[in-house]
């Protein structure tokens, strides 16, 4: 089974330019990736560019469109990530990954933080598109991480997400059987941040992995063929 069915092709760069969107898209639909990823900026473009590469292959078209919210630190108030989300929802968005707010986590706020996924939840639902929540969770500990799990789930998540890939670590095999063993069959799990090499995004899959973003998209699948 190719791993290119887990793969989010990403590219949160600040320097991201409309040419590399347009890459990006086309790569993506052109290997039958989950995803393509970019920031909220960029997703007008392209879902255009998405949908036109879509239809220049055949048989059926999986790569949704995903960008960010609330990216990276998490901590706007939540007025700001609704309004976020929806200009991303009417700009063609499929996933919104937005970022928990782990200020109002560490503080105990607990009714703030599962209130403010409730509402984005809720928004996305509405739409049918999903909603994927990044724990950041190089910042947490495993009980706090299984807290946060439980949280996401009851707040209506999709899918729970270990990273932002800005953090001073990313997706690791024991975060990943964390999140599965937390979340069960009431989410998805995403790992991102780190994911360079084949053998990194295998042991993410076999450890509960159902969704990868990684940067590293190209190099991993020409590994795959190499063989």
């Amino acid at each position: 089974m190719s791993v290119s069915q887990y793969i989010e092709h990403t590219n949160l760069s600040p320097l991201l330019v409309a040419d590399q969107v347009e890459q990006l898209a086309t790569e993506a639909a052109q290997h039958r990736l989950a995803g393509v990823c970019v920031p909220p900026y960029w997703v007008k473009k392209a879902r255009r560019d998405l949908d036109q590469a879509l239809a220049q292959v055949a048989g059926p078209a999986p790569t949704r469109l995903v960008t960010v919210i609330g990216f990276p630190l998490g901590y706007q108030r939540s007025e700001v990530k609704l309004r976020e989300a929806e200009i991303a929802l009417a700009d063609g968005a499929d996933d919104l990954d937005v970022v928990m707010n782990l200020s109002a986590f560490k503080t105990g706020v607990m009714a703030w933080v599962k209130g403010e996924l409730a509402q984005l939840a809720k928004l996305c639902h509405q739409q049918e598109r999903w909603l994927k929540v990044i724990l950041e969770t190089a910042y947490l500990s495993e009980a706090e991480i299984e807290r946060a799990c439980q949280l996401a789930c009851d707040a209506g998540a999709d899918f729970v997400k270990t990273s932002t890939g800005f953090a001073p670590a990313g997706a690791t095999e024991a975060h990943v059987r964390l999140l599965r063993a937390c979340v069960g069959t009431r989410a998805g799990v995403k790992a991102s941040g780190g994911i360079k090499t084949l053998a990194q995004a295998r042991a993410l899959v076999a450890a509960g992995a159902d969704r990868l973003g990684t940067s590293s998209a190209l190099a991993i699948l020409q590994e795959e063929k190499n063989g």
